[in-house]
């Protein structure tokens, strides 16, 4: 019988996916303040919609850049940033003119 090591456990999260999950946290939760105001006020009158629309169309575009590179973080926090977007965007909507 020989001698066997057993192999290191990989860590769950590596240092750089770390970093990652860390900045997506931030630029992700920057935008429950925002709706939390449009959801007391039930107004987004003073937002910009085109901003707001492009920046949708971006974390969008950044959501599938994630399952293509099939990176959960991209993912995860794109998708919850575009969840939020899309609240601010409903008040942002709701409160025009028909």
């Amino acid at each position: 019988m020989g001698f066997y090591l057993k192999p290191r456990a990989q860590p769950l999260m590596d240092f750089t996916t770390l970093i990652g999950f860390v900045a997506a946290f931030c630029t992700t939760v920057s935008y429950y303040p925002q709706l939390k105001k449009c959801w007391a006020t039930g107004s987004a009158g003073d937002l910009s919609s085109k901003m707001f629309i492009t920046l949708a169309a971006g974390v969008g575009l950044w959501v599938v850049y994630g399952f293509l590179k099939n990176d959960f973080v991209i993912i995860i926090a794109n998708a919850v940033s575009l969840v939020l977007l899309m609240g601010i965007l409903y008040f942002k909507l709701r409160g025009r003119p028909a």
